[in-house]
């Protein structure tokens, strides 16, 4: 690397990072080619002592909804987002369970301190799976804002199994207690596009 000599102009990068890029043209087309596949009522909850007492279980093939309990045995021994992930993808899969399988979970879950401001990181989350490079199960820390909102909506962790006919999307709308798996046939497949466009519904 050459740096520019003592007293000369350091080039100019020609993009202006100032500027926020945007990306939710034709949101009215993407949302409007939305259908509901499946709505489910629910009551919403807040945590007591960092636990709401039961996850949200959607499988994808069959449109099934159910909350599942959490029990005190997994409080006590499973502590903490990624506890409980392995804990429910343990009682999900077989040894035989590859990555790609319909019985693989992805499981999203805060932990008992998300969305407390006092402490750095809260808003993170542990999603758990097992890894399509490894066929082993794999955890991954994420960041945003889902966590938070999963946990206060009143769930501790999300499993999502099965595998859907086409591109759907699950909404959880935790103020009015409603949940929605929805065709959603024209969103991008770009992560970080799709995340701005999906805040912006």
């Amino acid at each position: 690397m050459t740096l520019p000599a003592a007293g000369s102009a350091i080039p100019q990068c020609p993009v202006d990072f100032t500027q926020r890029t945007e990306y939710h043209q034709g949101l009215e087309a993407i949302q409007g080619a939305h259908k509901v596949l499946k709505e489910v009522l629910f009551t919403p909850s807040l945590p007591e002592k960092g636990y709401n007492g039961r996850s949200l279980h959607v499988d994808l093939s069959s449109l099934e909804v159910q909350e599942r309990p959490v029990t005190q045995q997994m409080k006590d021994l499973f502590i903490g987002g990624r506890g409980f992930g392995l804990w429910h993808l343990w009682n999900a899969v077989t040894p035989a369970t590859r990555w790609n399988d319909p019985e693989n979970e992805i499981i999203i879950s805060p932990g008992p301190v998300a969305g407390i401001t006092q402490y750095p990181g809260s808003g993170k989350s542990l999603v758990v799976s097992i890894s399509p490079q490894t066929d082993i199960p794999i955890d991954s820390n994420v960041g945003g804002y889902f966590g938070p909102l999963l946990k206060f909506s009143g769930f501790d962790a999300l499993e999502l199994q099965g595998k859907a006919g086409q591109d759907v999307i699950l909404f959880i709308d935790g103020q009015n207690g409603i949940i929605r798996v929805e065709a959603a046939p024209l969103e991008t497949v770009d992560s970080h596009v799709l995340a701005e466009i999906l805040t912006r519904m």
